[in-house]
């Protein structure tokens, strides 16, 4: 019985760990750019779009595919960014605890 105790009091420290990693997450952001600082793009932990700064000089109303390509890019770079910070959250956490290739953990 004295194992099941200890589990369920690890299970429990792991809970409490994650919420401090969710918290964090939500409170952390990260800025994407492109086209040269042109188009930046912020996004806290958890994906959410926080703000947008578009460069006068690149809107052309002939031409909105740069645009939309520029905001993609953006995008993409702070999401990279965004995964990279996850995972060292999430090997912090874990104590080194090796996840098996791919595996995500559900923020």
């Amino acid at each position: 019985m004295k194992n099941i105790g200890q589990m369920m009091k690890q299970a429990q420290q792991m809970q409490s760990k994650m919420a401090e990693m969710q918290a964090k997450m939500q409170e952390h952001e990260v800025t994407g750019v492109s086209g040269g600082g042109m188009v930046k793009l912020t996004l806290n932990g958890k994906g959410d779009l926080r703000g947008l700064k578009i460069d006068k000089s690149i809107v052309d109303p002939e031409d909105v595919e740069v645009l939309e390509d520029l905001i993609t890019a953006a995008y993409n770079d702070a999401k990279g960014k965004i995964e990279a910070f996850t995972a060292e959250q999430t090997n912090a956490l874990m104590g080194g605890l090796k996840l098996p290739p791919g595996f995500k953990m559900p923020f």
